[in-house]
């Protein structure tokens, strides 16, 4: 078709598509019309071209222009490239490695629209300015989404940057519930719920809301367990002033202040160990309110605070019956704890299936994982066969806004685990209740812990 360029408008593309309804346009008089600027040999071959490429290839020809569209980023013909950013040196690798090999095993071998899934990782060392430099790589380098990133100062740092790139947040390892900026997609319960629902049970069994006390890490994964302690305080009459404190601690300004010696609430800094002085803040508030702490839950990234902080209280004689986060439950925990002299008096909440639930999703991941499977690896595998489920069910080309659509459009049942986006940004309610027996946690009804607290 050299010599001459196709300069067409829209009333001719309808005229086409009436062609195609009614067969009584004339394509000759169409294409005549179509403000061709051609040669005379040119204008003679278009019977002939018509006859050959035939009416599919001229509505391709048409249309594509109109409908075309650029592949989005992340997206070949090949692949879909996905990033996320973790603790893969330092003192925290332990978990970002879990996660990589959660990850990657829930990866392997799956498709999209015949395209593989590229997964890449970058370090971050669990410090949220080299999240940021992680995340501006990741981009750079072309991800479709940030899929299963580590930690909730992290997460808070790098929101904004995935936000102005359009890039989607999907299931970071993180429970403070974020829902921006961007498009945030998350897996597990949140700490807040997860809180809630722990000290609800605690005072079902008699504990007093004056007995409820919390060990916290002091940044935003603390504060979104302290904000499930007062939701559920705040539905029992006679906390208003439990409540009033859990408030002024919820709204100082800053992202560490000293938030110690104010309510039934100790803190200790992010990337420290020492519990002396949250220890002293709950003291003190048993001291000024003529009580005992006797449910605490305590809300740490990792193993070793909520270890010191445990193991000294028990060493000072307390009697205190301890609740730990879904973050630190596990195998790693419970050895800590006994090596400590911490066996008994820990209840916990947690956020995916045991590890030898009969569900078919974790039984793949049992044989995938092997005796590397932990609760890391495996909520990771969670995020990563979820992400997956939901990129199959995407219609139509691949585009960072099909996906959305296809996450919100309906439930979706991962091999035993159900995820719904469909009226919020919460994937997974999922929240079963474990107790420290003989030196492993090991799953418990909400009914009976009561007992335990009597």
């Amino acid at each position: 078709m050299k010599g001459f360029s196709i300069n067409y408008t829209l009333e001719s593309v309808i005229n086409m598509m009436l062609f195609i309804n009614n067969k009584e346009l004339d394509m000759y008089s169409l294409l005549k019309n179509s403000s061709f600027n051609r040669s005379k040999k040119a204008n003679r071959r278009i019977p002939y071209l018509i006859g050959k490429l035939g009416l599919g290839l001229l509505l391709g020809v048409f249309l594509t222009p109109l409908w075309g569209q650029a592949e989005e980023a992340g997206v070949t013909d090949k692949t879909i490239r996905i990033g996320s950013t973790l603790p893969l040196e330092g003192d925290f690798k332990v978990y970002g490695l879990a996660q990589k090999r959660g990850m990657e095993a829930a990866l392997a071998g799956q498709t999209v629209q015949k395209r593989t899934i590229e997964y890449l990782t970058a370090n971050d060392f669990y410090t949220p300015d080299k999240t940021m430099v992680a995340a501006k790589d990741l981009i750079a380098k072309g991800i479709f989404a940030m899929v299963n990133s580590y930690g909730s100062p992290t997460t808070k740092a790098a929101l904004p940057i995935l936000a102005e790139n359009k890039v989607p947040a999907f299931g970071f390892l993180t429970g403070v519930g974020f829902t921006g900026p961007g498009d945030v997609l998350n897996f597990r319960v949140s700490y807040t719920a997860e809180t809630d629902a722990l000290v609800e049970i605690a005072l079902a069994a008699g504990v007093k809301p004056v007995e409820v006390c919390m060990y916290i890490q002091n940044d935003v994964l603390g504060l979104a367990g302290v904000k499930g302690m007062r939701a559920a305080l705040a539905r029992h009459s006679g906390t208003e002033a439990i409540v009033q404190k859990l408030d002024q601690i919820l709204n100082m300004p800053g992202d560490s202040p000293d938030r110690n010696n104010i309510g039934p609430v100790g803190a200790y800094l992010h990337h420290t160990i020492s519990a002396h002085g949250g220890y002293q803040s709950l003291k003190k508030w048993e001291a000024d309110n003529n009580s005992h702490c006797r449910f605490v839950v305590v809300l740490t990234a990792i193993e070793e605070p909520a270890n010191m902080f445990m193991a000294f209280a028990r060493y000072k004689g307390e009697p205190w019956f301890f609740s730990a986060s879904s973050l630190l439950v596990g195998e790693r925990l419970a050895k800590i704890l006994s090596d400590n002299n911490v066996k008994d008096k820990v209840i916990s909440a947690q956020v995916v299936p045991s590890l030898d639930s009969a569900l078919p999703v974790v039984a793949d991941a049992r044989k995938a994982l092997g005796k590397t499977l932990d609760y890391y690896s495996l909520e990771a595998y969670l995020v990563g066969r979820s992400f997956v489920t939901i990129m199959q069910a995407i219609e139509g080309p691949i585009t960072r806004e099909a996906f959305l659509k296809a996450a919100r459009r309906q439930p979706y049942d991962v091999g035993g685990v159900k995820i719904d986006f469909t009226t919020d940004n919460q994937g997974s309610d999922f929240l079963e209740t474990m107790v420290l027996q003989n030196g492993h946690f090991i799953p418990i009804s909400r009914q009976d812990i009561a007992p335990l607290l009597k």
